[in-house]
């Protein structure tokens, strides 16, 4: 049996649907199970259990509905017995019955049902981990337990040493200036722990803003831009602890076993949460009457839920977890 998963398009999501993948495994181990993934983020893929193949779709060269139907058509030759899309776009939808394969299995969005074989309604009030699970216990027609989000990694944790990301694809969730050098500030008063600032190269100028605004950088090192997927999937490999916003890093550093602080801004934990919750401690405000909310731009226009979280209690949480791992390590 041949079988091909559309993958999502968000570094987070994309970490989120190794539950599904896992799953889909345990339930056809003879299978051949591809994947398609967007260019960019595929170095994700040899990371989770469970693929032969993986079919790297790169939006640039492939635009538009015409290009997601030429991408599907090249696959063709393989003759899929069964594909799941776990994206609600239209266009991923097109590209899976551009390949031809008979049973087509996703969620009734945008309009899509006609291009899927099996539509099925998208579960409110799920973990997305759960809902892309759900997908396939609705198509199978089986309950599914023991769903685990992890991915692959390989040495030992650095001891005393936290990763610090305060960034987010959203506005609302990425930690303001000030807060993210009032929390780092308080952090380094109250632990010798090393503490890596991480980032992607378009999120250099923010880290870097924060980083210069400490009042002392004793054993803190600005790591922004200069690791690339693979090189912070080694990184979070290794170290124990991540204070981070809600973000695709703390999913992939939750699935690597780090144990995750995150700071829930404008999301709802019910959905986006860290799955791992034997690794992860959440803070939220929880007093504002938008709160939680997912929307990219804030209503105060800096998020005020995470201004106004207790650095006290973000600096507790980070040293209680540095002393778990302490004693498992």
């Amino acid at each position: 049996m041949q079988i091909l998963v559309r993958l999502p398009n968000w570094l987070g999501d994309l970490v989120m649907s190794a539950g599904f993948v896992d799953q889909l495994h345990r339930m056809y181990p003879t299978a051949a199970i591809d994947v398609i993934v967007k260019k960019g983020i595929d170095e994700l893929c040899q990371y989770f259990h469970g693929i032969r193949q993986v079919h790297v779709f790169d939006k640039a060269s492939y635009p538009g509905l015409r290009g997601a139907a030429r991408f599907g058509r090249q696959l063709a030759f393989q003759q899929y017995d069964l594909a799941y899309c776990l994206p609600d776009s239209f266009s991923s939808a097109w590209m899976l019955k551009a390949t031809g394969s008979r049973v087509r299995v996703g969620f009734r969005k945008e309009l899509r049902s006609f291009l899927l074989s099996h539509a099925y309604n998208k579960p409110s009030g799920l973990h997305r981990v759960d809902q892309y699970v759900h997908l396939l216990e609705k198509h199978s027609g089986q309950p599914l337990k023991g769903t685990r989000v992890h991915l692959r990694q390989e040495g030992g944790r650095l001891a005393n040493t936290a990763v610090v990301n305060v960034n987010s694809e959203a506005d609302s969730r990425r930690l303001p200036v000030e807060k993210a050098i009032s929390v780092l500030n308080a952090l380094r008063a109250a632990t010798d722990a090393r503490l890596l600032l991480v980032g992607s190269p378009k999120e250099v100028p923010h880290v870097s803003t924060v980083y210069d605004g400490l009042a002392n950088k004793t054993g803190v090192e600005n790591l922004a831009g200069t690791t690339n997927l693979h090189g912070l999937i080694g990184l979070f490999s290794q170290t124990p602890v991540m204070l981070t916003t809600d973000s695709g890093p703390m999913h992939l550093a939750n699935a690597l076993g780090v144990h995750t602080v995150a700071l829930e801004g404008a999301s709802d934990e019910r959905n986006t949460a860290p799955y791992n919750k034997d690794r992860s401690t959440l803070i939220r405000y929880g007093q504002l009457p938008c709160e939680p909310c997912v929307k990219n731009s804030c209503r105060y226009g800096t998020p005020k839920c995470l201004l106004s979280m207790d650095n006290t209690s973000i600096v507790a949480a980070v040293l209680a977890a540095l002393h778990a791992t302490k004693q498992t390590t």
